[in-house]
């Protein structure tokens, strides 16, 4: 990948938002009935829409459904894996939305009637809608790992979600031995958060290194290559030598296949390894919602036309963040807000029966190697002119041979960076 300055990244990709936003700015002059849409989702995705939506056309009626009155970031929660974070500092609320006429709704959205144009809640309320956002994210495939349900994530967590399991995997670092073996087992693509487990293995490690030097991790992976190896198993030599053994799945099988959680015994096809903590991170696909609605296909996610985010199965349905189909797009925080801002774009435009502007998409990502050594990777994508791909066009990545100095602007960069996105999808 080419090296693309941070200057220049921000003047290209924060060019194709704004240049997003300016489309869908002009206000509605078509007078009649209001039109209304319902976003399902209240995360990266879900809140830059509802918001985008209402911001750039006030007379749509924008609801969005979303169970948690207060939301945890799954960014940055890997530094409170590591104890550099408090928990509450990726708690955020709703108001920011609500004051900009947003109506947001604390239910879980039940199921979605596609010939009504409806969508139920556990409270039993119904929502008309003339178009709906879907933005589900995750949910976790159990039953993919022998032995692992949900009983099974109470001893062994996957902490994949921010909140419970985040403090439980912290506190079982803090109840273990000088000493102690902690197994991470990454699951297979696609997954969210492609960087996220080595990141994690990054924090755990600072951790143990400064409280419990005995201490080892053991990595078995699912895969054979990771997000931005050459970085983190650079940052492992440097600040965690001998600390931590990563395992490529051909060396296993394919990673973990079963567990025992009462015995804390973590199983591939050749080997059967026993745990002090267990940090199982299991194969993911579309949350519920989504699949219930039948917009997921056979891979568990869900198609959409890459150039406004409707869905390929359900007209007038838009799928986005995590749960969509979006080719070279991970599925990160910062790629669904990317993909937020063209969905958003894609509703005012059919609403209003305009044009759609041609799309364009941006991805930053930063992982902390240690509370001094940062590394990121960032890109801009374009539609292919069939409009088949997303493709990045230009990115870069920290460099290998960064100064001390640059890896700890990168942290810097990497706190400002989540500063900015909660404040976009929350004010």
């Amino acid at each position: 990948m080419h090296n693309l300055r941070r200057r220049h990244f921000l003047k290209t990709g924060g060019a194709s938002l704004l240049a997003c936003a300016a489309a869908i700015s002009t206000p509605n002059i078509v007078l009649g009935a209001v039109r209304k849409v319902v976003v399902v989702g209240g995360g990266a995705g879900g809140t830059i829409a509802a918001k985008y939506i209402k911001k750039s056309d006030s007379s749509i009626e924008v609801t969005l459904i979303e169970s948690n009155k207060t939301y945890n970031t799954c960014f940055m929660s890997n530094e409170v894996i590591g104890g550099n974070r408090e928990i509450k500092t990726l708690n955020h609320g709703y108001d920011g939305l609500k004051k900009r006429g947003v109506n947001v709704v604390h239910s879980t959205a039940s199921a979605i009637d596609i010939e009504k144009n409806t969508v139920l809640t556990t409270s039993g309320d119904r929502f008309e809608y003339d178009r709906l956002v879907v933005s589900p994210g995750i949910s976790i495939k159990m039953g993919d790992i022998d032995g692992y349900d949900s009983a099974a994530a109470q001893v062994m967590p996957h902490a994949w979600k921010a909140g419970a399991q985040t403090s439980l995997l912290r506190k079982q670092l803090l109840a273990m031995d000088d000493g102690g073996l902690v197994i991470l087992a990454p699951p297979a693509n696609p997954f969210r958060c492609p960087p996220g487990p080595y990141e994690r293995v990054c924090q755990i490690a600072h951790y143990l290194k400064h409280n419990k030097p005995k201490s080892k991790i053991l990595v078995i992976d699912a895969k054979d290559k990771f997000s931005k190896q050459e970085l983190f198993m650079q940052g492992w030599e440097a600040r965690y030598k001998g600390m931590i053994d990563w395992v490529p799945g051909t060396e296993t099988g394919g990673g973990v296949t079963s567990v025992d959680s009462a015995g804390m015994v973590v199983s591939t096809d050749f080997d059967d390894f026993s745990a002090d903590v267990a940090n199982i991170i299991p194969p993911q696909q579309a949350g519920d919602i989504a699949r219930l609605a039948g917009l997921s296909d056979r891979t568990g996610w869900c198609p959409v036309h890459l150039g406004t985010f409707e869905s390929k199965i359900h007209k007038g349905i838009y799928v986005i963040g995590d749960a969509s189909l979006a080719n070279a797009m991970p599925k990160s925080a910062y790629a669904a807000n990317s993909q937020a801002k063209v969905c958003a774009t894609a509703v005012i435009a059919s609403l209003n029966e305009t044009e759609m502007p041609e799309p364009s998409y941006v991805n930053t990502c930063y992982s902390l190697v240690a509370p001094d050594y940062g590394i990121s990777i960032a890109a801009v994508y374009r539609l292919s002119e069939d409009q088949s791909e997303i493709k990045s066009v230009s990115g870069g990545l920290t460099a290998s041979n960064a100064s001390p100095d640059t890896l700890r602007r990168e942290v810097q960069y990497a706190y400002s960076w989540y500063d900015n996105i909660v404040a976009d999808m929350f004010s």
